[in-house]
This record gives C-alpha cells, structure tokens and sequence, in this order.
C-alpha cells in the first residue's frame, strides 16, 4: 500500500486551473488573474518539497524538451528538475552539437524535435519573438525561458512568488529594481507583473541604463541609488554585464560599484524588514557586497528554489492544452 507522500494524482491543494493558454511567452499578455493563477499553482507545488518522497506522477507519458540557444545553468537545470518532479521525460538539446551547427535552420530543428512527439519546448534564445515564431508554426506548447532583451516570464514569475511568499502580498509594495535595465528581460518580466499585481516600481541606475521611456510602463526613474532604493520592500538587483563596457554604457565597474552598488551602509535607506533579491550569477563586489548577498535581508537562494515551483506550476498548467494544432497566422 502506497502512502500518500509517493501517489497524489495531482498536486495538493490545487487552485481551479484558470489558465487556458497553450503557450507561455510573455508577463505582457497575461492578465492579473492568470498571473495569480500561476502562483497559486507554485504554492501548492513548493509543498510537494517537503515530502520524503519529492515526485508526484502528474505528467507522466509527456515529453519536455530544453532547447537553450544561449548559456544557462539555474533556467535549464530549474525546469529539467520540475519536469523530473512532475514525471515528464526530459531531453535537453546540446546546440553545439546539432545540426544546427551545420547550418541548420531554427524552424527546421523545432521541426524535428516535433517529429520526435514533444510536448512541450522550452527555449532560451538570443533574438527576440523566437519563442512566438515558435507558437505559431508547431503543435506543441512553446515556453520562453528567455529572449533577447524581451522577457524572461518564469523568472518574473518566480521573483513575483518570493515577494508574495515572504511579504504576504504583492499589491502596495515599493520594489526597487537596480542595474541594467534597458537590455534586461528579467526588469521587463517583473516590471508587467509586479504592475498588474499592484506594486510600486522603482527603476534605478544610470541614465544610459535606465531611459526615461519605461516611465509610460507605470515606473518611476532615479539615477541616484538612495533616492531609489528609500522605503522600498525590495531591492531585486541585476546582473551588470561586463560585455556591456563595450558600448561604453558606464564609465567603469569600480565607478558603477561606488555609485549604485548595494552595501550594508546603503541598506538603510530602505525598511528595515526589506528583502534583498538577484536573479544570478551574481557579481560579488559590483552589484552587491559579500555581506549583503549572504545577510539577513537575502532571499537570491529562496528564489533559487522557489523557481523550480514556478516552472513545475507553468509545465502542469500548459499540459492540458499541450499538442493542440498551433493557431493559424
């Protein structure tokens, strides 16, 4: 006789699914109920965690596919581990060894992973609006895992359950997002649902890195960190990316680190209970010092587990609809 920690048909404690898209592309085209939806889902899959047995059979028979055109280690290791959790069959697709290395096209290689009876995709690419070609070409369900300077809607997702979890809401919160914005799709992902959910935005940074534009997606601007970061409930740093000096965007790191990076002393200027958020890898000593990455006020490995919850909450939410013929353009 099985106990009740190994054969749950379904996850515990499931909301009523209320999500009935094939596909997740994007925070922008969700509404504040389906966004909700999907935290709810997360927070009754974060409770299979604590059982001895941590698997529940729920996609059993489906088959999950990585398709990461660029580098990654927390996205792709976070969604192979929820697929396992949920018993999907997995396969993750190594570019470098593909044909796509010969030359061979993006739609063609979708193609044959198609044939090969997936369900579902999940793809990280360079060039924006791949995971959307995608959608409209395949029957299977497409999940962007990252695209360009787009979006990245399962790590907006999963910042939205760590502020949620830890504040007991979303709605009336200062949230702090420091760094580049302007090339960042993890800003753009958080920015649509911390809004839709009722939260302050808070954009800070360098003029070049935060433009005045993303005041008309309901953001406030400030280039001095104090100012920015006063009274906020969170502070989600991102990463600065060195291939960036390039353009010239800032003077120098050591010049970013004086001016916006976040200390012990700079803490103070916002609550005393605020949290401290990074979607990683981190740079230690740029965007953040040793001690505040591993103080009190850091959630950066809550948010590495609460991932793995999201993206086991969007596989079971898109299994229902996964497969289906793929809208017409």
């Amino acid at each position: 006789m099985k106990s009740k920690d190994e054969s749950p048909a379904a996850p515990p404690s499931s909301p009523p699914v209320q999500f009935n898209r094939r596909h997740l592309l994007g925070l922008e085209e969700l509404s504040a109920e389906e966004i909700t939806c999907i935290l709810d889902n997360a927070e009754s899959m974060k409770s299979i965690f604590t059982r001895t047995v941590k698997k529940v059979p729920t996609l059993r028979g489906r088959m999950v596919c990585n398709l990461f055109f660029e580098n990654s280690t927390r996205t792709r290791t976070s969604f192979e581990l929820a697929a396992k959790r949920l018993s999907a069959d997995v396969v993750n697709f190594n570019i470098a060894t593909s044909s796509v290395a010969k030359g061979e096209s993006l739609l063609d290689t979708a193609r044959t992973i198609q044939a090969m009876h997936v369900d579902i995709v999940v793809i990280r690419h360079s060039c924006p609006g791949t995971p959307h070609l995608l959608s409209r070409r395949l029957n299977m369900s497409v999940i962007n895992a990252g695209d360009g300077a787009h979006e990245h809607p399962t790590q907006g997702l999963l910042d939205t359950f760590t502020m949620r979890e830890k504040k007991g809401r979303i709605k009336g919160l200062k949230v702090a997002i420091v760094g580049d914005i302007l090339h960042s799709r993890v800003a753009r992902s958080n920015i649509w649902a911390l809004t839709k959910l009722g939260a302050r935005v808070a954009l800070v940074g360098p003029s070049t890195l935060v433009p005045r534009q993303f005041e008309k997606l309901g953001c406030e601007i400030h280039h001095n960190l104090k100012e920015g970061i006063a009274g906020a409930d969170v502070i989600n740093l991102l990463r600065i990316q060195l291939e960036r000096q390039r353009k010239n965007l800032f003077p120098s790191i050591r010049e970013y680190r004086l001016l916006y990076g976040l200390n012990r002393d700079r803490l103070r200027y916002a609550k005393p209970d605020v949290l401290v958020m990074h979607p990683g890898p981190v740079n230690r000593g740029v965007e953040i010092s040793q001690d505040v990455a591993d103080g009190p006020h850091s959630v950066i490995n809550e948010q590495v587990t609460n991932g793995i919850a999201v993206r086991m909450a969007v596989l079971y939410l898109l299994s229902g609809n996964a497969g289906t013929a793929p809208a017409t353009e």
